[in-house]
């Protein structure tokens, strides 16, 4: 045992900087790849790729003597097969990069999500449109979808609008947000059996209370007939909110703000820009 706890610390203490950051920057670089290719025709790719090299490992084990010769020649041009056939990924990636950095982007594309999000829960509510929209934070709501109708789509406006105009086939049960995205819709929600809440308050608000109170989950309700807007948050519910409020609440709970650095890099650099152009 002792020999066992001085080995671990033998390979502990010979773990260089060098080595911590070469795995982290690996890893980095292994998510986004897998980010910009899972949903798209080279995730598909991917997998028969896997398949290939699982055949190949038998092909190994079992001495078949064809099979390893026709997969040792293959993969000698397998970099340029690969490049080849995710060419579109590998660009649509770059392009990404090029464009505004991943830190960047990521951090743009959610707080765009958001915005989206309170546009059309403004221009419901102003209609006396009943809306419920769920973000799901680090509890999966997979357990919740049984039943609903798969969309993953990106989040816009016009979408969530057209999903709860009345007599639609998707407006009756809830819209979830998952990864900045429109996961599903059309999903029917555990009510809250809290005997406090307000009994003036509808379904859809008890349905929002009670997804907050079963995960860490957050529900946006609109009323169909008040016109207001809420959030269900821990299973309490705010409401009444303006869109600044609700714009600042979503960001807090959601942990989508700006870190401090970010901010004052960006406060310098125009400050810097504003010097040059004076």
């Amino acid at each position: 045992m002792f020999e066992t706890i001085d080995w671990l610390i033998g390979i502990i203490k010979s773990i260089r900087i060098n080595d911590v950051i070469d795995i982290i920057l690996v890893s980095v670089i292994i998510y986004y790849l897998l980010k910009f290719i899972i949903g798209t025709r080279g995730w598909q790719i991917l997998i028969g790729l896997f398949f290939l090299l699982f055949i190949w490992l038998a092909a190994k084990i079992l001495h078949l003597t064809t099979i390893e010769w026709i997969f040792d020649n293959l993969w000698s041009i397998g970099i340029f097969i690969l490049i080849v056939v995710f060419q579109p990924e590998i660009r649509r990636g770059l392009a990404k990069i090029g464009e505004r950095g991943l830190l960047r982007y990521s951090l743009l594309s959610k707080k765009k999500a958001i915005d989206e999000i309170i546009r059309a829960a403004t221009f419901l509510a102003e209609r006396k449109i009943g809306a419920l929209i769920v973000f799901e934070r680090s509890i999966d709501l997979e357990n919740y979808t049984e039943g609903c109708v798969k969309l993953d789509a990106d989040i816009s406006l016009e979408l969530l609008i057209s999903i709860f105009i009345p007599q639609t086939p998707l407006h009756d049960g809830a819209v979830i947000i998952k990864d900045q995205r429109i996961a599903s819709a059309r999903c029917f929600l555990p009510l809250t059996i809290n005997p406090n809440i307000p009994k003036n308050i509808g379904t859809r608000h008890r349905a929002g209370i009670g997804i907050s109170e079963e995960t860490d989950a957050v529900a946006l309700i609109v009323s169909e007939e008040r016109g207001e807007i809420s959030l269900a948050i821990d299973g309490k519910l705010y409401r009444n909110l303006d869109p600044l409020t609700l714009r600042n609440m979503l960001i807090k709970v959601l942990e989508i703000e700006k870190s401090d650095i970010v901010e004052n890099i960006r406060k310098k650099l125009k400050k810097r820009q504003k010097n040059e152009k004076t």
